[in-house]
């Protein structure tokens, strides 16, 4: 089974609590997950506003404070990641969705002079720069956590360009010729120089001394940690990066051809003028997972219309329809329209009938490439 397909049989809840586990296994072995600072619990309350008890109620149980507090995105951008989440298996209604995108928008909002989708606001000439704001995620960790000077990490960015980059890559990512300095427990564990300074007048394993300035190697800390939390969910590259590379020429040939996406939809039809309603991210979101929501360009909310169904058909030939609470190997559960539960035990004379409007959709994820993605993707975007 690809990772396509895993992907999108959350929405039948199947291997949600396998995936969160192993997620959180191997955060918490590789020294990625932030721990909840002395006197901060991770599920201290979020900050006060509008539809705070339902993100509280829907988000606290997989998710701590620090994960929100740490980014600032604009609304399209926290539609975009709320729909990832029903995407990996979340249970998010149309009505909670609206409101916690509403409420985290509202609460972390994207602000002048941050990256937050790829592109810094510039700050207005004349205008000083305002003073770095400390969020929770400062927070997370050890009491003696390292908090990064932005400034100084810049000036550290310098001196990685003229003595580590050969061999430590690009992002510190490692190479063929260095390790990987963000997952190295010598730099973990440093504070301020604490580590790597010695390290560095000892002598490196596989070249002469490093011979840097006390200052230089505070710097250099600084841009080492800054690194290291650039890779964590609250850096930037955690943000939408362009996505129209794709061929519109292709993309159209794809969409009438062997995607057959034209058997279902019409340009002309339900999928006039897209591309004025959605940003490209948003737009390639409903593209491979359409039964997602996402944030309009207008700011308003995409609503969920169709929703899959299941049929269950008893041995005595009576049957029920309704939207599935539950299916698994052993017992399967459902609502009617007129909200009444059922609940079955399944046996060889069950008969259970997915009915999914969007099986097409998932059809594809075994079959078009990324390539075929990027390119349908750039055709809708002429649709303007």
């Amino acid at each position: 089974m690809s990772s396509r397909t895993t992907h999108a049989l959350g929405q039948f809840g199947c291997l949600t609590a396998v995936r969160q586990s192993i997620r959180l296994a191997i955060l918490l072995a590789s020294g990625l997950l932030p721990m909840a600072a002395k006197g901060q619990a991770a599920n201290s309350p979020l900050p006060n506003g509008a539809h705070r008890d339902t993100v509280q109620r829907v988000c606290s149980s997989c998710h701590a404070v620090q994960m929100f507090t740490g980014r600032r995105m604009s609304k399209e951008a926290w539609g975009t990641t709320v729909s990832n989440m029903i995407a990996r298996g979340a249970k998010i209604n149309d009505d909670e969705f609206d409101q916690i995108v509403t409420y985290l928008s509202s609460t972390f909002p994207e602000g002048p002079g941050e990256v937050v989708t790829g592109i810094t606001r510039p700050i207005p000439a004349g205008q000083a720069k305002p003073p770095r704001r400390r969020s929770l995620i400062d927070q997370a960790g050890s009491d003696d956590k390292q908090v990064v000077d932005e400034d100084l990490a810049a000036l550290g960015k310098k001196v990685y360009i003229a003595q580590c980059i050969t061999c430590h890559g690009t992002n510190a990512r490692g190479s063929e010729r260095g390790p990987d300095l963000v997952r190295s427990v010598l730099v973990l564990h440093d504070r301020y120089g604490s580590t790597i300074g010695p390290f560095l007048d000892q002598g490196h394993p596989k070249v002469k001394p490093v011979q840097l300035t006390k200052e230089e190697v505070v710097n250099l800390s600084h841009y080492l940690h800054q690194q290291i939390g650039d890779t964590l969910r609250t850096g930037p590259y955690n943000h939408a990066l362009n996505i129209l590379v794709g061929d519109p020429k292709a993309g159209k040939a794809y969409f009438e051809g062997a995607g057959g996406c034209a058997k279902c939809h019409s340009v002309t039809g339900d999928l006039a003028h897209i591309a004025s309603k959605y940003a490209p991210f948003a737009l390639q979101q409903k593209v491979v997972f359409p039964d997602n929501r996402a944030i309009t360009k207008q700011g308003s909310v995409s609503r969920q219309i169709k929703v899959p169904t299941v049929t269950v058909t008893t041995h005595t030939g009576s049957k029920v329809t309704g939207v599935p609470t539950n299916i698994d190997d052993y017992n399967v559960s459902l609502r009617d329209a007129a909200g009444q539960y059922y609940s079955f035990t399944r046996s060889p004379d069950l008969k259970v009938e997915k009915n999914d409007p969007y099986a097409a959709h998932v059809a594809l994820l075994d079959v078009y490439t990324d390539k075929d993605i990027h390119d349908v993707v750039s055709y809708l975007e002429t649709l303007q």
